[in-house]
Parts: structure tokens; sequence; C-alpha cells
């Protein structure tokens, strides 16, 4: 069993409707039919939905979004339509809003990986491959990839696991033309993120888009290139055969999996609310991987 620890009540704005609560997204559509995202402080970890925030943390995923779409804007059209604040909204909405084109959602997590780590690691531990894909022997937790490869996932509801499959299992759910257009598209603006981060002394391991149509044409969605949605290590603590620092949430699982947390996360029991420093330094860390990569003071 997992989920949300204490689901919360969504706001009720005039003039939207409210369709979804995901792990850290308010779902809504506004009367011109566009999609309404706002993007909570909520924070998830073992596939539960903690009970304590992490202040910001919804405001720089959405600017640090907003920013790497201006960066892949000539590779893919992406599906922002404004950032203004809806009207009737609740203040702290400001920031946290993107109002977005409603898309025809492709259901496959696109994940591309540039470096063998997470669930990539233990598939190739057992089978010397990543969703099919044969790699060389010798690698480690943290090894640079011969060439990034494409490593697609099943979405999965809240509180489950999304599953790697093989891209052939994703052209026969999708069709060989989209899977090839999800495979170039994904591998292109993993490539162009990868190249830009570096500049700025981080290694980005890997990262998953989610992509929909507007017509024809392949547009990016949701959230892009963020701590929850990629691995971002300082390039100067890269250090093979072993688990990498990171900019993101282990801070929150370390914590989780520790002593003092008092939590088994193989019984059925919610985790407990996070302590204060563990808040803070979470906080920190997703407030510094936007300033390093945007070279943005963060306010």
């Amino acid at each position: 069993m997992s989920g949300f620890v204490e689901k919360p009540e969504p706001i009720q704005v005039p003039g939207l409707v409210h369709l979804h609560t995901g792990k850290v997204r308010e779902l809504y559509r506004n009367e011109a039919g566009d999609l309404v995202m706002v993007a909570s402080d909520r924070i998830s970890a073992y596939d539960w939905v903690l009970p304590t925030e992490i202040p910001d943390k919804g405001r720089v995923l959405t600017q640090l979004s907003v920013w790497w779409f201006d960066q892949l804007a000539d590779l893919l059209p992406n599906h922002v339509l404004s950032t203004d604040l809806p009207e009737g909204a609740p203040a702290d909405w400001a920031g946290r809003t993107l109002v977005c084109k409603s898309l025809n959602m492709v259901p496959v997590e696109c994940v591309a990986r540039g470096y063998l780590t997470g669930s990539g690691l233990a598939e190739y531990n057992e089978s010397r491959t990543v969703c099919g894909l044969a790699l060389p022997h010798g690698l480690v937790d943290g090894s640079e990839l011969p060439a990034p490869i494409f490593t697609p996932a099943t979405k999965a509801a809240v509180g489950e696991h999304d599953e790697n499959v093989s891209y052939e299992e994703v052209a026969r759910q999708v069709g060989a033309e989209t899977a090839a257009q999800l495979r170039q598209a994904t591998l292109a603006a993993y490539s162009r993120a990868r190249d830009i981060a570096r500049d700025r002394g981080i290694i980005l391991a890997d990262t998953k888009f989610e992509f929909g149509y507007d017509g024809d044409s392949l547009v990016i969605a949701d959230e892009v290139l963020t701590p929850d949605s990629s691995r971002f290590w300082p390039a100067d603590q890269w250090e093979p055969g072993r688990a990498q620092p990171s900019y993101d949430k282990q801070f929150v699982r370390d914590w989780l999996t520790s002593a003092e947390s008092g939590w088994d996360r193989r019984s059925e029991q919610p985790p407990p609310a996070l302590p204060q420093q563990v808040v803070d330094a979470t906080r920190a860390k997703y407030v510094e991987a936007y300033e390093r990569l945007t070279g943005i003071p963060w306010s």
C-alpha cells in the first residue's frame, strides 16, 4: 500500500474545473479549454506523498521548467501558453502556475540515460541490459554510458511504480512511427540539456520527459529537467563505483530509511513527518540546482 499520507482537498477557483490531483501538481481546465497546472510544495519518496511540504519547491520546479522550455524551444515546441495567474486564483499560486495547451498525451514515460544508476543499474547487474538494450561489461554505479540511451517506462498511478519497458513494447503500444518520434525527441532534448548542464558544472545523469500531440505536432509537456524528473550530480564530485551526491530529494530518502525516522518502508504504514533540518536541507538543494543551472539568483 502507498499513495498520499494525507490527500489534500483541491482549491476551488471560479472558472476553473479541477481535473486531477497528482503527486506534486493540481490540474484544472479553464473556460477556454486550456489546462492550468499548479505545482505544489508536496514531495514524494518510496511511492508515498509525504505529509511535510518543502517551501518554494513548487515555484522552483515551475520556474526551472519554464527556463528549460526556452533552452529547448528550437528543438521542440512546448505546451506553455502563459505563466500569468488565472483570474480569481489565490495569490500563492503566483510563480507555480502554468496555463498550457490541452494535448493528446502519449502514455509513455520517455526516459533518457547518459549514466548508469537507479533502476537501470539494477537491471544491468542482472542481465547486462537496460530496457532490453545490451551494454558493455564492467560498468558500475555512476558509469558514463558509451552513448545516451532511450529507456522508456509505462506511466503508473499515484502509489505505483513506473515499469521499464522495451522500445519494441512502446512501438507495439503507440505505433512504430510515434515510438521513433519519441526516441528521437527524447535523445535530442537530453543531449542539449546535458551539454548545457555540463557547462555549469552539473552532470545530467538521466531524465524523463512526457509528450503529447497538438494535431500532428509532437509537443513536450508537463515539467522538464527539474530535480523531480532528473538526476543532477555535481561534476566535481563524480566518482563511478558509488552512489553520487545529487541535487534532489536524497536527504528525504536517507532520513526515511534511517533509524531516526523509525519507519519501515516494507511495512504498509505511512511515513512520518519530516524534521525541520531535512526540510531546510532539501529546499536548499532545489534552490541550488535552480541557481547553478540558470545563473539566476533565487528570490
